[in-house]
């Protein structure tokens, strides 16, 4: 590659031939990823001419009879914005977080950096950092994911609802729009919520419904019951578990008639569409209609 090719490139000065034998080069590839991420960021102020303009003054004054050519402030304005691109991008690229998500009907492993577990629920989203792990050991979630600690190892799991800080344990946890719930199923974990805290330990559950914190269910068995593909319920209101049967089939759920907010208390299935519609419905005493990937539960009553 000829030495000029990068400057010529920053500036769209290559030939159509020029750029094809550029694009050929082993250095192109690399050019190109610095490139894609500074355009998610803002480089420092930094005024060229006037760079430019204090280096002639500086020059002139130390060799009067040296004459200023273009193609040397035209390596200025290149080195510039390369050292500029490469340095933010550096940091920038460096400060990313780890993002993990699932969509309806998809459960994931995810391996973190101390060997801990998590299993993420369906329509889910985690985020931590792989760098800062050692000191920051923090995971954000959003949705419902069950926890296996590494012992020994120390981390908080972070929701809109509140914190979840746990030693060496397993626990689920689920935070969704309405809905907060902490179940341990092994060891101890403390739960923050409102400033308040609660110490969970091992076979026992915090759940807040609406804001209101309510009576919660003992676990009966080793793991949450999203993990044997159903899902149970202990007194949730109907519009929770209408939300979870959508997530788990990717059937869009509509209602007409009926109250979301009655009590519901039962068990579905995560695989079985058919099976789980008629283990809502019938103890719910209301009626669904399927078409494709749509459904409808209405009152009994209703036309």
């Amino acid at each position: 590659m000829q030495e000029n090719y990068l400057a010529k490139w920053l500036n769209n000065e290559l030939t159509e031939e020029e750029l094809a034998v550029f694009k050929k080069s082993d250095e192109y590839a690399s050019y190109q990823r610095i490139l894609e991420a500074s355009k998610t960021m803002e480089g420092p102020d930094f005024d060229v001419e006037d760079a430019l303009q204090a280096i002639k003054n500086k020059r002139i004054l130390q060799e009067p009879k040296v004459v200023q050519l273009k193609p040397f402030r035209r390596f200025l304005k290149v080195a510039a914005a390369v050292t500029i691109i490469m340095v933010g991008s550096y940091f920038y690229l460096n400060t990313l977080n780890e993002n993990i998500t699932t969509q309806f009907a998809e459960n994931k492993e995810v391996i973190l950096p101390d060997s801990s577990e998590i299993i993420m629920n369906a329509d889910s989203k985690i985020a931590y950092s792989k760098k800062k792990w050692d000191t920051e050991r923090n995971v954000s979630l959003n949705g419902e994911a069950f926890f296996k600690v590494a012992k020994g190892e120390r981390f908080t799991v972070t929701t809109d609802h509140g914190t979840v800080a746990v030693l060496g344990t397993q626990f689920n946890v689920e935070g969704r729009e309405g809905f907060f719930e902490v179940t341990c199923f092994e060891g101890l974990v403390s739960v923050s919520y409102k400033g308040s805290e609660t110490k969970l330990p091992a076979g026992t559950s915090f759940m807040v419904v609406e804001g209101e914190i309510v009576p919660a269910e003992e676990p009966k068995n080793l793991n949450p019951s999203w993990m044997d593909n159903e899902s149970t319920f202990k007194s949730i209101p109907l519009k929770y578990v209408l939300d979870e049967f959508q997530r788990q089939h990717n059937v869009k759920v509509k209602t007409q008639n009926i109250d979301l907010g009655k009590l519901f208390t039962g068990t579905f299935s995560n695989t079985n569409t058919d099976l789980a519609l008629q283990s809502i419905s019938v103890p719910s005493r209301i009626k669904f209609k399927l078409e494709g990937n749509k459904v409808l539960f209405y009152a009994e009553s209703a036309p």
